[in-house]
């Protein structure tokens, strides 16, 4: 996806170190990349704009999808397939955020601002994850001066911005010259002679994965490394990368498509299916290139965060080196209590963890990788002190979601797994924070999710969907997630269109425009008024009105086996302390039972004196408890609900 016929690259992204600055810098003079001169040269001052990040409600928006605030970069634009672009940008974003404000949203995760491979086999890169130029913002989404704007008007309204970031691959810029002949192909090997009776049709864009990297072959047989071609065709934006190194095949694994995940070496060293090519974070120049190119947005925009997309295929001595000289690097200017989480789609709450444990090694795969602190500092010591154990501040965390949202708050499966799961997170995630990070443990600061652009939706029940339970109604299940998600310990994050009961299947039918409302509730666009908005806008209230919500420990008081006809079925309860901040939170996740806290003649303990009375601020007749013997107390609730209890001095009116 030929030969480099021009360098492309924007003076705004300058100053770069050693790398960049040997980049010629032409100023782009097309389209939605004019703008000020003086603006696009100059740095921004960094400031910490968040004191804790337990604080934050994360709210995920895909930019193509959210609002249209320019019809002057709408071009490609057809809204009749989810899979091609449908004109979202930066300026819509900020024209809606009254309406993030009102949901009570803090914080801001938008996708990817760099430009990419337009469109590519029938789809388009709306989504941002199609790298091309590191120094280009997308012309979808807008110019710099735009991001600028939108930064600041959120910073204006107390709101934080994260950007998505990718380190991992590129989009489709080469293809690989198996038959020697020039020219990208589709061929067809085996078959016709003895042991060649599978015939297998090889792609030279995408060609499966081999160890050895991708061979040259021809009916005669291999004729050792295939050549890489990149592409020019700026019509759908395949052209070379901006950045010299970028354009040579050295900075690519070059081992073809992975097909076997469960294999390391595919896993890390392997390109993403559908042609995204990996590229070697091994290497020093690479490294240094994406601290200077990812921290020099930063310095640009003072966003305050990165969401970085596929950990677990990426070396952890990258993710220790890029973690920690960027935080070095925006400390220095001013930008501390930068947040680093980040993607691995996996269900293993271990090797989930492994991205944020502090230690060395820091995972099990470091010495199958060839992980060594010594090593990577002297091949590679960049500017700073020596390279610790430190890496990412947190991960999303994918295991709870499966295991709590999907498995329990879904399916109603037993309550123990949540209990089971939050038990392994000192071990597998880590308590020390990371130096010049955000001043919490991994453990305090796990971005929490019910669904997101990469799974179906909770709502979804289409083909592929877990099946509801008999008589499970998933609205209610959803309301009792969200409860969980806004009271649990962690960062919560919504993903747009939930609050509007968007129920779409796996990608690209999760990537619902926005504007067009939800039509299966006949809610409009952006309707503030509807069933779920309303609830999730209560939930951000308590949870904000409330420390022990926001930064209070956990405590387990309650979770059970029991997914039948007993007393205690489907229930879990946990309480959170700050100070004297304190909340009891409890659910019946159950389909149909009227469920209580108590079992076998075991009452759930509270961690309360005897006659205090705890008061369920969610419920409309704000129904009291009086704490019993012992500090117990039982609470009923029928199926698919909750209760928030706090005590009845610590009552905020108004929330």
């Amino acid at each position: 996806m030929g030969e480099m016929k021009k360098q492309r690259t924007n003076r705004f992204l300058a100053p770069l170190t050693a790398l960049a600055l040997a980049l010629p810098l032409p100023f782009a003079t097309t389209g939605c990349m004019q703008m000020d001169e003086e603006l696009a040269a100059g740095e921004v001052p960094l400031q910490p704009h968040v004191a804790d990040w337990r604080d934050e409600i994360i709210y995920q928006v895909l930019v193509d999808r959210f609002a249209d605030g320019d019809a002057g970069n709408n071009f490609r634009v057809d809204r009749t397939a989810l899979g091609k672009w449908h004109g979202g940008d930066w300026r819509g974003l900020e024209e809606k955020l009254p309406y993030l404000e009102e949901l009570g949203v803090t914080t801001l995760w938008i996708s990817p601002a760099v430009k990419n491979v337009d469109t590519d086999a029938g789809f388009d890169g709306y989504h941002g994850y199609w790298t091309q130029a590191f120094l280009e913002t997308n012309p979808h989404f807008g110019d710099l001066a735009a991001l600028r704007r939108l930064v600041n008007a959120a910073h204006d309204r107390g709101m934080k911005i994260i950007l998505d970031i990718v380190t991992n691959h590129m989009g489709q810029m080469f293809y690989y010259d198996i038959n020697g002949n020039g020219q990208p192909d589709i061929q067809t090997f085996g078959g016709g002679k003895p042991g060649q009776d599978i015939v297998v049709n090889v792609t030279e864009y995408d060609p499966e994965f081999d160890p050895r990297g991708v061979q040259a072959r021809t009916s005669l047989g291999e004729s050792g490394p295939a050549k890489v071609v990149f592409q020019y065709d700026p019509a759908s934006n395949h052209v070379p990368p901006d950045l010299p190194f970028f354009q040579t095949p050295d900075a690519y694994n070059r081992k073809g498509r992975t097909f076997n995940f469960d294999d390391l070496d595919q896993l890390v060293h392997g390109d993403f299916p559908g042609g995204l090519k990996d590229i070697d974070t091994r290497r020093c120049e690479v490294k240094t290139a994406m601290v200077d190119v990812f921290a020099r947005w930063v310095e640009l925009t003072d966003i305050d965060g990165f969401r970085i997309d596929t950990l677990k295929h990426v070396e952890h001595e990258f993710w220790r080196f890029f973690t920690q000289r960027v935080r070095q690097r925006l400390a220095a200017k001013g930008k501390t209590n930068f947040f680093m989480f980040g993607e691995a789609f996996d269900g293993n709450d271990a090797l989930i963890g492994s991205f944020t444990k502090k230690s060395v090694p820091s995972h099990p795969n470091d010495e199958a990788l060839g992980g060594d602190l010594a090593r990577e500092n002297a091949e590679c010591p960049g500017e700073g002190p020596p390279l610790t154990g430190d890496t990412l501040d947190g991960v999303f965390y994918f295991s709870q979601h499966f295991q709590a949202f999907r498995d329990v708050f879904r399916q109603g499966g037993p309550t123990r797994n949540v209990e089971t799961l939050w038990n392994a997170r000192r071990d597998n995630y880590g308590t020390e924070p990371h130096a010049d990070g955000t001043g919490l443990a991994p453990t305090q600061t796990l971005v929490n999710f019910i669904d997101n652009h990469d799974v179906a939706r909770f709502l979804y029940t289409g083909a592929g969907a877990p099946e509801l339970p008999e008589g499970r109604d998933r609205y209610l299940a959803l309301k009792n997630a969200l409860l969980f998600l806004m009271t649990e310990d962690g960062i919560p994050c919504l993903y747009y269109g939930t609050e509007q009961g968007f129920e779409g299947g796996n990608d690209p039918a999760n990537r619902e425009p926005m504007w067009d409302g939800n039509p299966m509730l006949n809610l409009p666009a952006y309707d503030t008024s509807g069933d779920l908005f309303s609830w999730t806008r209560r939930l951000t209230r308590l949870r904000r009105g409330y420390p022990a919500l926001t930064r209070g420990d956990l405590t387990v008081r309650w979770s059970t086996e029991a997914t039948g006809g007993e007393e205690d079925a489907g229930m879990l309860a946990f309480s959170r302390q700050v100070d004297t901040s304190y909340a009891l939170v409890v659910f019946n996740t159950h389909t149909s039972n009227e469920s209580t806290t108590a079992a076998g003649g075991v009452t759930m303990a509270t961690g309360r004196e005897q006659g205090s009375v705890l008061v369920d601020v969610l419920s409309d007749a704000q129904t009291p408890y009086e704490v019993g013997p012992g500090g117990t107390v039982a609470v009923t609730l029928p199926p698919m609900s909750g209760a928030i209890l706090v005590p009845r001095e610590q009552i905020v009116s108004g929330l």
